[in-house]
């Protein structure tokens, strides 16, 4: 009965809507701010791969692949996770649990995806750069969702290695090749990601609870929270440094300043945790998000600009 039901939801909701609704139910399944983040690391690396600013077909294809390739992984995530989402205030009105689009279309539609996206960056790119854009699909929807989403609260830990895979891409689209520079920014986004995605998850700690999944504010208290989120922080912001030896000043000013501002934010938070007091967690949600935002900028324009470097 309740199979039925949900269909005849699907069936009625996608005959109701216009075209423009259904493209932008389409576009919502592969949550365009958060490609939109991913696509920031790409750009820096590519003209940190070339030392100056790479060529702008190359880019637009890389981007384009790029976007194609997150889009796929969060489709698929969709389709995977629509019974948490169907629970979660923060998730409910996403197009699968809302009913705009059909499970099946959308299983096909991030599947369809992930072969464009594919063959976009082998005939752009290269074939390394494809195969790496791949790899970060098949990671995040078989190790992160499958796996470890909803048996460990390291999940995001691990499975935000897939966020990390961009820069990778990037770097391989300019060299065909994967250097140490492109691990280090690998590295720094693997670091970055817990205390961002932890901050949110404070907030939306009722939300995962009721979803069964064990973020790690569920299952651990908030001054254990605030720690690791500090720590991670920290290392965040030293492994940043590891980029000056093929940076000039202009980076190393820029990555020392906002990696100030971040480090104080995150202080703050763990301090007001540690004396009980209400606390914003999203405060430093937000800003997780300028800070890589600012630092990857400054990697480009440090590029672009083509000063000596320092190593």
């Amino acid at each position: 009965m309740t199979t039925t039901t949900s269909s005849t939801g699907e069936q009625g909701a996608t005959g109701r809507a216009g075209v423009g609704g259904v493209l932008g139910a389409y576009l919502a399944l592969t949550k365009p701010r958060v490609i939109e983040l991913l696509l920031i690391t790409t750009i820096p690396a590519m003209f940190l791969a070339e030392r100056g600013i790479p060529p702008l077909g190359l880019v637009l294809v890389t981007l384009v692949g790029g976007a194609m390739a997150a889009g796929s992984a969060n489709a698929l995530n969709c389709v995977a996770d629509s019974d948490i989402d169907a629970v979660m205030d923060r998730t409910k009105s996403r197009p699968l649990v809302s009913y705009r689009v059909p499970r099946g279309h959308a299983l096909v539609f991030g599947i369809a995806l992930s072969v464009l996206s594919f063959a976009v960056l082998w005939t752009g790119a290269n074939l390394l750069a494809a195969v790496l854009a791949s790899a970060a699909t098949l990671f995040y929807v078989f190790i992160y969702t499958l796996v470890l989403k909803r048996r460990t609260s390291q999940n995001i830990v691990w499975g935000g290695a897939a966020g990390c895979m961009p820069v990778l891409v990037g770097w391989a689209a300019v060299t065909g090749t994967v250097g140490w520079p492109a691990l280090v920014m690998f590295v720094v986004v693997f670091l970055w990601t817990p205390p961002h995605f932890w901050s949110l998850a404070m907030k939306y700690r009722a939300d995962y609870e009721r979803a069964g999944v064990p973020m790690l504010p569920v299952v651990a208290t908030p001054r254990q929270v605030s720690v690791r989120i500090l720590v991670y922080s920290w290392a965040t912001v030293m492994s940043t440094l590891l980029l000056i030896p093929v940076t000039s000043w202009i980076y190393v000013c820029c990555a020392l300043g906002i990696g100030a501002v971040f480090l104080v934010v995150a202080q703050q938070l763990h301090r007001g945790v540690r004396r009980g007091r209400a606390v914003n967690p999203m405060r430093l949600f937000h800003l997780s998000n300028s800070y890589l935002s600012a630092l990857f900028l400054a990697l480009a324009v440090d590029a672009a600009v083509g000063l000596p470097v320092l190593g």
